[in-house]
């Protein structure tokens, strides 16, 4: 019997509050559900602007606790109803001067499983979020769904293999990995480095970006999103480079097995070899 699991993601244009923010998603995930989906992804820092564009102190009003601030319990109560794992990235503030970029896992029934921190934290025109984030601390969990074992990777993160590693060796089966990130500097990059990913590590990958101009800069987000497997094929379409969209596509679990047995690239692993590259 195959193992198929119906995935979900939402790319979305930025409303201009949190709370039509938050809305909008729970549409887009009761559509997801009516669709037969079981995990849904939402893009970086979803229920805000991408205020990174610009480094100013009142943007630390987005940040919230994790698991314990109030999206992440509106999430658990959708998951209940819906009845869908849901990968929810927000701005997460620890403490006082602490805050992260971070991405909680919920599981189908409500319960918050854990979260992710993104590791790597850029400082570059339109993208300064140095100012606002410390690096992750939380290592790279792949948390034990409904669906099956989901790992995440955060925007900037997607251009170092170390941590898409880390997440096959700890047993992911689907990472998705929310974005944030502008036509002019890396859309020649969007659709080689996932799909590169998920054939390097043998999993499928969720790609999601935002979509749109928003208030704080002029970057342009091209949406593009996609679903990828462990053969590096898209599957079904890439969503609109323009408008908001939710991609509802089936994955078929067993081909992970199956490609693992033909390119074997975790047998041929050479871990002994390496210790180089974690040199500072």
């Amino acid at each position: 019997m195959t193992h198929v699991v119906r995935a979900a993601l939402v790319q979305a244009t930025w409303t201009g509050d949190t709370e039509s923010m938050l809305a909008k998603h729970e549409e887009h995930a009761r559509e997801a559900a009516r669709r037969g989906a079981k995990v849904i992804g939402f893009q970086e820092v979803f229920n805000s602007p991408y205020f990174c564009q610009v480094q100013d102190p009142a943007h630390y009003r987005w940040a919230e606790p994790v698991p314990d601030g109030p999206t992440v319990r509106r999430m658990q109560d959708l998951a209940r109803e819906t009845g869908m794992v849901i990968v929810v990235p927000v701005f997460e503030i620890e403490q006082s001067g602490y805050y992260y970029n971070t991405a909680a896992v919920i599981d189908a029934d409500g319960t918050v499983l854990g979260k992710y921190r993104k590791h790597h934290i850029p400082q570059v025109k339109g993208f300064w979020e140095k100012f606002y984030f410390r690096p992750g601390n939380l290592g790279w969990p792949v948390f034990d769904t409904a669906v099956g074992k989901v790992g995440v990777y955060i925007c900037y993160d997607r251009h170092f293999p170390e941590g898409w590693r880390q997440l096959g060796i700890n047993g992911a089966q689907l990472v998705y990995n929310p974005s944030a990130t502008h036509r002019g500097l890396s859309s020649h990059l969007w659709r080689l480095e996932q799909p590169a990913a998920a054939v390097a590590n043998e999993y499928f990958v969720a790609a999601i970006n935002r979509v749109g101009v928003e208030e704080y800069g002029d970057n342009d987000f091209y949406g593009t999103s996609y679903f990828v497997d462990p053969r590096g094929q898209f599957v079904g379409d890439v969503a609109s480079d323009s408008k908001e969209e939710l991609l509802v596509r089936d994955l078929d679990l067993d081909l992970i097995e199956e490609v693992r047995q033909t390119w074997a690239f975790y047998r041929d692993r050479r871990p002994d070899a390496y210790e180089g590259l974690v040199q500072p």
